[in-house]
């Protein structure tokens, strides 16, 4: 019913973290070089760094890993440390692997797929959770869409949780992370694999998050800074939550949208999100989903009597209060063109149904593009 193989730590400065881990030359870090400038540089410490940001920007993709993987072949190493967000997070992952030469050879699961290093992951978002599932998502670039490898393999050993860290995030990849966060909290509740354990975990991170957003949105940006610890906690609960029972409809309709327009994993989630909850609820309001909304009218501070009446001002409200952290776009904003609707719907159904199992309700190819047509 539940599982967490990963052990959590927490410390107050990288530096901490260093020694009590004892980095060495046996490390392959994987980071970024405006992380490992202010809190690594003056450490001198022995390991092999990477800076992942040198190999492009943006979601990883199987041509950047490989180009990675390349410049790092011949090294020796015993213990990967991921040290950045998502897009770290998911290359430290692959390089864990035992006869890596091509990283999309893993996600098609055309080799083995066995834990040959330690992997140690060290977010500094605070949205992914990916610290503590066992999953990777890489843009395919020959597919155009992204695609996820899930399994134990590549589950962290370590997850190490950093406050410090956060410092230098600037707000917008706060916000989105942060709603990213929101949202494998809400996903993982509906799931059919969800169970009283895994809601625990979700439910806490929906009501930490939501209280951070609340006072950010009353007393603004710098609020932040003085919650990055409840921050990464509830980030971390919502990756625990939706490691065990996943998440649906809204990250597999956003990957079409992120592997063709490049639009960055929690912005492209963000753009889904009620709407497909919205649909789960026409098509099913009496389910998991109602006990879902009076958590959410007690943390968006929504009046009982109101939302009775009205439940799709509880959607309405969500979009009001994220609306205030980082505005909504039409998919037009991205790039994306009427004609793709249909395009998108069928990737979904043909390459996202491991997600789509996920889902609360069951949804159909109307309905998925139904969901795309509102929202362009």
């Amino acid at each position: 019913m539940f599982s967490v193989k990963t052990s959590i730590s927490t410390y107050k400065t990288f530096a901490d973290f260093a020694k009590a881990f004892a980095l060495s030359k046996d490390d392959l870090v994987i980071t970024q070089s405006f992380i490992y400038d202010p809190y690594m540089k003056a450490l001198n410490l022995p390991c092999t760094f990477v800076m992942q940001d040198k190999y492009g920007m943006g979601e990883p993709s199987d041509e950047m890993m490989n180009r990675i993987l390349a410049d790092v072949k011949g090294t020796t190493f015993k213990r990967v440390v991921g040290i950045g967000g998502g897009t770290v997070i998911d290359i430290s992952k692959l390089f864990v692997l035992k006869d890596l030469d091509n990283t999309t050879d893993a996600f098609e699961r055309k080799i083995p797929i066995v834990k040959e290093k330690e992997l140690v992951i060290v977010p500094t978002t605070c949205g992914t959770g990916s610290e503590v599932t066992n999953i990777s998502i890489a843009e395919i670039k020959s597919k155009h869409t992204k695609m996820g490898l899930a399994d134990n393999a590549i589950l962290a050993d370590h997850a190490v949780l950093i406050p410090e860290l956060l410092k230098g995030l600037p707000f917008k990849p706060y916000a989105f992370s942060a709603i990213d966060a929101l949202i494998h909290a809400m996903e993982s509740y509906l799931s059919p694999k969800a169970n009283a354990y895994t809601r625990l975990f979700s439910v806490k991170a929906i009501e930490m998050i939501l209280k951070v957003f609340n006072g950010i949105a009353e007393q603004g940006e710098d609020y932040r800074y003085d919650h990055f610890e409840e921050m990464l906690t509830a980030s971390n609960f919502a990756g625990i939550a939706f490691g065990n029972a996943g998440v649906g409809a809204v990250h597999a309709l956003s990957y079409p949208l992120g592997g063709n327009y490049h639009v960055p994993h929690g912005e492209a989630n963000y753009q889904f999100l009620t709407e497909v909850f919205k649909t789960y609820f026409k098509k099913d309001p009496n389910g998991s989903i109602k006990e879902l909304n009076e958590i959410l009218v007690r943390n968006l501070h929504i009046d009982k009597a109101l939302s009775d009446t009205n439940p799709r001002l509880i959607y309405q409200k969500l979009d009001e209060l994220l609306g205030k952290l980082t505005p909504k776009n039409h998919l037009h904003h991205y790039g994306m063109k009427p004609e793709e609707i249909d395009g998108f719907t069928e990737n979904v159904l043909q390459t996202q149904q491991r997600l789509l199992a996920n889902n609360y309700v069951h949804l159909d190819a109307d309905e998925i593009r139904n969901i795309y047509k509102s929202l362009y």
